[in-house]
């Protein structure tokens, strides 16, 4: 096969992983953006096992995190008024991480950074303001390469494969398919707000804070290193009830001013910080906000068209997208462009396979882990207080993240290929 083809749609993090990969496998790459810039916006997100792993194969990546990471001592966890019960650090070990991660970065810096590494390659191309209006198989069997038309004026193209990394909520994902946008979502009853604002609500403290109030709400605040404070409002909703989150998407249809009335209803009065959040969060110029959801296609991939990062696997409240994304990019392209030499049928089967049991581990929701975050009344929470400052102040915390989290967060759990690569 000739030097293969390869359209990414999306340029946050798996998207630019994946053309890395490629252009390492020596394919050329085009990248396209639904938004007229990377978007520099985000919440913490973590790095954890096999996101490790990949990172530390991208020369100079681990690096560039370790200088953005969120300068975080720990969270900790308060009362209504504002009396800390628990409070929970880093390990200090990056192969050992706690429920604090060692490689814990804003979405935006962590986009900025794979943006950064791959923007120079020569045999990469980014393309913003742009998005896939239709695709087309242009022979029977899925043989031949695929006819994009494009929304906003880049000429229509031919390519080898087309590769969708835009979110849960993936619009190529419907075309690429062949169905709705939510077929093959799954809520979870929740969802989640992010901004950042000028109010100091820390008082100058480097611990991020964690606030639960009745009808699962859950508030946490950090301290971004621009003087910012960085706020997440989750909803979190009893999983048997069905339409708990459609107001929430009704609101989505809206727009952001829709809401964020939505989130300052739900917010206003629940104690602590929550009314000063409140007003922080209507005057954002950063607010964002989406539903948790798990993304469960029965395959990954249909012809010359495959799914990577949240577009195909997205985990929903288990912390493992990041990780996920990056080692789904890493193994597409080593399937491929290495271990298959280009022969794309047999490169996209094993990308499925080898994707299907890490997927299937890491989009496991632990027991009652929602119900832990944001126990729907006030004694669930009193509760829930109580046994968590108890592990705590004693040694049973540190046994509690040696043995599940610290195995959730090993690089070495879950053991990637070492591919061939051209360059």
């Amino acid at each position: 096969m000739s030097q293969l083809k390869v359209l990414i749609v999306g340029a946050s993090i798996a998207g630019p992983t994946a053309a890395y990969w490629f252009a390492k496998a020596g394919a050329n790459v085009t990248v396209i953006e639904r938004f007229p810039q990377l978007r520099s916006n985000g919440h913490n997100v973590d790095i954890r096992n096999v996101g490790v792993s990949v990172m530390r194969k991208i020369p100079g990546m681990e690096a560039a995190v370790q200088a953005k990471t969120v300068p975080m001592e720990g969270i900790s966890f308060v009362r209504t008024d504002g009396r800390s019960y628990g409070i929970i650090r880093a390990t200090g070990n990056p192969d050992r991480q706690s429920l604090v991660s060692e490689y814990e970065i804003f979405r935006g810096d962590l986009a900025q950074i794979l943006f950064d590494l791959t923007k120079d390659n020569e045999n990469i191309c980014y393309i913003f303001g742009e998005q896939v209006a239709l695709m087309r198989q242009d022979e029977p069997d899925d043989n031949g390469p695929v006819t994009v038309e494009f929304a906003n004026g880049f000429p229509t193209s031919s390519f080898d494969l087309v590769v969708a990394c835009d979110g849960a909520t993936s619009r190529t994902r419907a075309i690429g398919l062949g169905r709705g946008v939510r077929d093959d979502i799954q809520s979870t009853n929740s969802w989640v707000a992010y901004c950042s604002m000028p109010q100091d609500l820390l008082a100058g403290s480097k611990l991020g804070h964690a606030y639960s109030a009745p009808g699962g709400r859950f508030i946490a605040a950090g301290a971004d290193p621009s003087g910012m404070t960085r706020v997440a409002f989750m909803g979190i909703h009893p999983r048997d009830d069905h339409d708990a989150a459609r107001p929430f998407r009704e609101a989505m249809e809206r727009g952001d001013d829709a809401l964020k009335q939505l989130v300052a209803q739900h917010y206003r009065g629940a104690g602590w910080k929550c009314d000063e959040a409140v007003e922080g969060m209507l005057e954002a110029e950063d607010f964002y906000a989406t539903e948790i959801v798990q993304v469960k296609p029965s395959c990954l991939y249909n012809g010359r068209f495959v799914l990577v990062g949240d577009a195909g696997y997205a985990p929903g409240p288990t912390g493992a997208g990041t990780s996920l994304a990056l080692a789904g990019a890493y193994v597409l392209a080593g399937e491929v462009g290495s271990r298959c030499k280009g022969d794309l049928a047999a490169g996209l089967r094993g990308y499925e396979e080898r994707m299907r049991p890490l997927i299937d581990d890491l989009q496991k929701i632990p027991p009652g882990v929602l119900t832990f975050l944001a126990p729907q009344t006030a004694w669930g929470i009193w509760l829930r207080n109580t046994v968590f400052a108890l592990i705590c102040w004693t040694r049973v915390m540190e046994f509690v993240q040696l043995v599940f989290i610290g195995s959730f967060s090993n690089p070495d759990k879950y053991a990637l290929p070492d591919y061939q690569w051209v360059k």
